[in-house]
């Protein structure tokens, strides 16, 4: 946690003029100095507490009241130690003797956050999205006042709490009910109303057997629990979370999502995943991050999700098992010779399969299953076995679907051939191909099922 700094009479070459700053602090007669302070490249500021910890405005002012204000925030870091540590010395040099730090990359340094701008008001959601490395950890850091920007500026009122990293804040040689008076006093929060909420924290983490167990023993899921039940049960105005209820299981995992949608509105939260359904879940506000920059950033949560599935690219198929008594050879979709068929929503689909037999006399069990972008089954084509004798040699299947209703997106197909139902496996592959389903409406949901609405009087 960093202290408090006075407001400077020399601001960063990014903070608002000393006009703007003069009429921030008329119009905010109520908070003191130093809740107006901003960390911004040379002015670190204190994110624990500020008077709107204990002002919980609702309605329209709730609405318009902003916690989060980020404003071209970038980080650089360098890929070597050693000259990391020169270049360490020469900007803490330059900043004691007043001089202008260079903006541009030296040699071996790189942007890992470049020109990210946001607010965030009480009661949204913003997901941060994107590849491994991509900057997003980089940002909660300093959205958190772990390390500073060297670009840009950031405003955040109120209690912060975060999860960041697995068993961060947390003193291994301590218990976990010390643990949870140390956190509290990291927020600013008496030992009174510590007391107060002690138990609800304890139950919440499923923890009252070993609460009193250095955390030192406790297991990945135990710290995320109890990381998660102290930061949720102090109310906070910011609420940080980075990747980590991924550790937890399912039944953890469902409490937490019930425990945002109570503080969501009276708290800003801002959750970075690479579980898609996570984000769509609770997120209403969506960045998708490249090398240090945001590729999108927006309100269209499904947009931003469906721009991140189109990064990868298709890994191709995959033969899991197969006895050579048959071979699959080509795999066409409505007829078309793109390497990615389009369907429009609510048309029908027709998938031929062409095959070359070897040893087989009558034609096998055909399964044609649909995947979605996380390779989660989506549907099964249902298919009655035709039992039809086969020759040697090749020969193609069609199976047809009429009127195919999911949701906008890429899916890929996986095929199983047996000589019975459910046993006797003779061929299996996984990503035969893939299609995109094209839809004006974006939805996260699996499926868009057409319906119609109408109105009685009871």
């Amino acid at each position: 946690m960093q202290p408090n700094n006075p407001t400077t009479e020399q601001p960063s070459n990014l903070d608002f003029d000393s006009a703007q700053s003069a009429d921030r602090k008329e119009q905010s007669p109520n908070l003191p100095t130093d809740q107006l302070n901003n960390l911004s490249t040379d002015q670190p500021s204190d994110r624990s507490h500020s008077p709107l910890a204990d002002r919980r405005p609702s309605g329209v002012e709730a609405e318009a009241e902003v916690l989060v204000r980020v404003e071209g925030v970038s980080k650089k870091f360098c890929k070597d130690l050693k000259t990391s540590l020169k270049y360490g010395v020469q900007d803490l040099t330059a900043q004691i003797f007043g001089k202008e730090q260079k903006k541009e990359l030296r040699p071996k340094e790189f942007w890992a956050v470049k020109e990210v701008s946001f607010e965030l008001r009480r009661g949204e959601c913003l997901g941060l999205i994107g590849h491994n490395g991509a900057g997003k950890s980089t940002l909660l850091k300093m959205l958190n006042g772990l390390i500073n920007p060297d670009e840009g500026r950031i405003e955040m009122y109120g209690r912060v709490a975060a999860l960041i990293e697995l068993g961060a804040g947390f003193n291994p040689t301590l218990t976990g009910r010390e643990n949870i008076y140390n956190n509290g006093a990291v927020l600013g929060i008496s030992r009174n109303e510590i007391d107060a909420v002690l138990e609800e924290i304890i139950d919440f983490a499923e923890l009252r057997e070993f609460i009193d167990t250095p955390v030192q023993n406790y297991s990945s899921g135990m710290k995320v629990r109890l990381g998660f039940a102290i930061a949720s049960q102090m109310k906070p105005d910011v609420l940080i979370i980075d990747e980590v209820l991924a550790v937890g299981d399912l039944g953890f995992i469902l409490k937490c999502f019930k425990r945002i949608d109570y503080l969501l509105p009276n708290t800003a939260v801002i959750f970075v995943s690479h579980s898609m359904p996570m984000v769509s879940r609770i997120c209403n506000e969506i960045i998708l991050m490249e090398h240090g920059k945001p590729l999108y950033q927006g309100r269209e949560v499904a947009k931003g999700i469906d721009r991140y599935y189109a990064r990868f690219s298709q890994s191709g198929s995959n033969v899991i098992f197969t006895d050579n008594s048959i071979e699959l050879t080509g795999v066409k979709i409505n007829d078309s010779i793109e390497e990615l068929p389009q369907i429009n929503w609510n048309e029908d689909i027709s998938v031929i399969l062409e095959f070359k037999n070897f040893t087989l006399s009558t034609l096998p069990f055909i399964t044609l299953s649909i995947f979605d972008k996380e390779q989660r089954g989506v549907a099964v084509f249902h298919t009655a076995p035709l039992n039809k004798e086969i020759e040697k040699g090749s020969f193609a299947v069609e199976i047809k679907h009429k009127n195919l209703q999911l949701s906008k997106g890429i899916y890929s197909l996986n095929v199983s051939l047996a000589a019975n139902k459910g046993s006797n496996p003779l061929l299996r592959i996984n990503g035969i191909t893939s299609f995109q389903l094209t839809h004006e409406e974006q939805t996260w949901p699996p499926f868009l099922l057409e319906a119609e609405i109408q109105s009685y009087n009871i």
